[in-house]
């Protein structure tokens, strides 16, 4: 049964980052899950594939995978099956970063195939009209994150607001389930808080938590940003 999500939800994206690798991954994904339990704001961590066993093992709070392939069982020497990901213990997978983009004919079976598996959908959309056509494929979460704005520590909810509020008027013309949320340069609490006001259900961030001299304070300034 897939799991219900609550909001507003903070995904915390390890990308392939030294600080977030190996047993320094299961560290973080430990600060993240005890930040989740002490203000009770929704906190989903995604290390790295070869890492979601360890994480997921250590952990209570969710774990999603970094991408899948669109592929079934067979051939496909390194690639990603949702039936791995689903069995490593990760409840659901970001689709088409900016970092692994992906065709929109991969995109709909990649959402297919985890909707198949009860697995969770994040598809990262990079301008409007990319979302509203997303928004058509049923994905879960839809996360928009204009690639010029990814660790830049510019965030797209101050920089681009009017790109957050087309997106939203866009993608509810045709998708009324989707959650919404802001990704790209998301580096401070208060833009957590400006992207909530925008009428998003949370935040994508990556290198603003990994990165952090001490991600478990940055983590908890996310969290308490959620409540404004």
């Amino acid at each position: 049964m897939k799991l219900k999500l609550q909001t507003p939800i903070i995904i915390v994206n390890f990308k392939t980052y030294l600080e977030a690798t190996g047993r320094r991954a299961v560290a973080l994904a430990k600060q993240a899950e005890k930040v989740s339990k002490e203000t009770g704001v929704y906190i989903i961590v995604v290390p790295q594939c070869v890492d979601i066993v360890r994480v997921a093992e250590a952990i209570e709070i969710p774990v999603f995978a970094q991408h899948i392939d669109p592929i079934r069982p067979g051939s496909h020497t390194g690639q990603a099956l949702s039936d791995a990901i689903k069995e490593s213990g990760a409840i659901g997978t970001l689709i088409n970063h900016s970092e692994r983009q992906m065709k929109i004919a991969d995109i709909d079976a990649v959402v297919k195939m985890v909707a198949e598996k009860e697995l969770i959908s994040c598809v990262c959309t990079s301008n409007p009209p990319i979302s509203a056509a997303v928004a058509y494929l049923n994905p879960d979460i839809i996360s928009i994150e204009p690639p010029e704005l990814i660790g830049s520590g510019v965030a797209v909810s101050k920089a681009k607001p009017e790109e957050v509020s087309k997106t939203i008027q866009l993608v509810r013309k045709v998708n009324s389930e989707a959650l919404l949320l802001c990704g790209a340069g998301i580096s401070s609490g208060e833009d957590v808080a400006v992207a909530l006001k925008l009428k998003t259900q949370g935040v994508l961030v990556a290198s603003a938590i990994v990165k952090a001299k001490d991600p478990y304070s940055m983590l908890l300034e996310f969290a308490d940003a959620t409540k404004q």
